[in-house]
């Protein structure tokens, strides 16, 4: 008879199991299963920490890099700046605080991709629109007055682009930019208003094509159909969204549209801006950032500033202080002027009304503008309005509907 074997030394995990499989305790789970457990979980929680920080890094990343883009899409005269430097004890002083005149140049460059929209005046431009955007202290109101090209004026002695100075002499308006530049037509401004100019904006064509296809076009109203080869534009009667090719024509063309005068195709103008920003404002452009970035791409492209304004946040800043203007305060007019005796193909000022105008904006005083149909019925004399405390002037606003003027 052999002898049987003795009691096992370790845990009886069979009986362990058994017992579990009966109800007694919970499922047995063995410590170091557990540790391996825990320490998977630990290891996934810091991948995930770390896929987080990687997430907020590329995402910050990305937008300094689309805010570096866009800084540096910004052009810079420092030639201008120079200049107007040389001539401060000259320049008007700013009346206002806080108050701001930037005065905005469309450039007739001709050079490179523009040279499609016209004959070119060899290696120099003029001035095809210029604007004088004034912007109230309060930011309740902003006014654009639009300065002819054609106004005979004062145009100071300037420096060209070799170091030659010009003669002083009189002259129309639009020779400033060709003789001088920038700084030559913002002092032949100050000159002829009194206004401190505080910033300047110089923008091409090939911008403002882009700026209208950024917000994905603009709608305006013909009364008659246009067909001209020379603005490249062809369109149908009626109310119309632009793309920005069609902008451009439509801004610029003179003899098939209307009467044909530059006074038309300011009043034009005006009226685009006025649906372009309404535009902007109705779609809630700016305060959506996958809206606002293709805007602020065309915009930062097309634009040549002073110093001043050169920088994302700057132009940022400017933007921003303008978002709650109501767009029937964002307003658009045309200085006083009539024919030149001498040559009716030019304009002069109509005085004292522009000089009092020019005091209002000057002063940031309340200016009214009114379609050209009641301004008339209101007047007492050329260029002059009504002998209201708030004088008003004949011009429109960005809330104007395109199809009801």
């Amino acid at each position: 008879m052999t002898e049987s074997a003795g009691p096992p030394t370790g845990p009886d995990h069979s009986a362990a199991d058994q017992d579990a499989s009966q109800g007694g305790g919970g499922p047995y789970q063995d410590p170091l299963d557990a540790d391996v457990q825990a320490r998977r979980r630990h290891r996934w929680l810091r991948w995930a920490a770390l896929a987080a920080s990687l997430l907020v890094l590329v995402a910050a990343g990305g937008g300094w890099w689309l805010y570096r883009k866009l800084d540096a899409n910004i052009r810079t005269d420092t030639s201008a700046a120079a200049e107007l430097r040389t001539y401060e004890k000259e320049r008007p002083e700013s009346v206002v605080h806080d108050a701001e005149n930037i005065l905005l140049i469309g450039s007739d460059s001709r050079l490179g991709d523009n040279r499609k929209y016209g004959r070119s005046y060899g290696n120099s431009q003029r001035s095809d629109t210029t604007i004088l955007l004034h912007l109230a202290a309060d930011r309740k109101s902003a006014t654009a007055m639009s300065i002819p090209r054609d106004l005979m004026t004062e145009i100071p002695s300037c420096h060209q682009a070799d170091g030659k100075p010009t003669r002083k002499q009189f002259a129309q308006f639009n020779w400033a930019f060709q003789f001088g530049g920038t700084a030559c037509t913002v002092r032949t401004v100050e000159r002829m208003t009194g206004i401190r100019v505080d910033h300047h904006m110089v923008v091409d064509f090939n911008g403002f094509k882009d700026m209208v296809d950024a917000v994905h076009g603009v709608e305006i109203c013909l009364k008659e159909p246009v067909d001209d080869p020379d603005a490249h534009l062809k369109l149908r009667a009626g109310r119309q969204t632009l793309d920005g090719e069609e902008a451009l024509g439509y801004v610029r063309a003179r003899k098939s549209i209307g009467n044909g005068s530059d006074t038309d195709r300011m009043d034009r103008q005006q009226r685009f801006l006025g649906a372009l920003v309404n535009k902007v404002q109705s779609n809630g452009v700016l305060l959506n950032p996958t809206r606002l970035y293709p805007v602020l791409d065309a915009a930062t492209k097309s634009l040549t500033t002073d110093p001043g304004l050169n920088s994302l946040k700057d132009l940022y800043e400017l933007v921003r202080s303008m978002r709650d203007v109501p767009t029937e305060k964002v307003q658009f007019l045309t200085l006083p002027r009539k024919p030149y005796p001498a040559d009716p193909n030019r304009d002069e000022l109509v005085q004292p009304n522009a000089d009092k105008l020019f005091k209002r904006l000057r002063e940031d005083a309340p200016v009214k503008v009114v379609p050209a149909e009641e301004a008339d019925r209101n007047s007492d004399g050329p260029g002059s309005r009504s002998p209201t405390p708030t004088p008003t002037y004949s011009g429109s606003n960005a809330a104007t509907d395109p199809c009801k003027q």
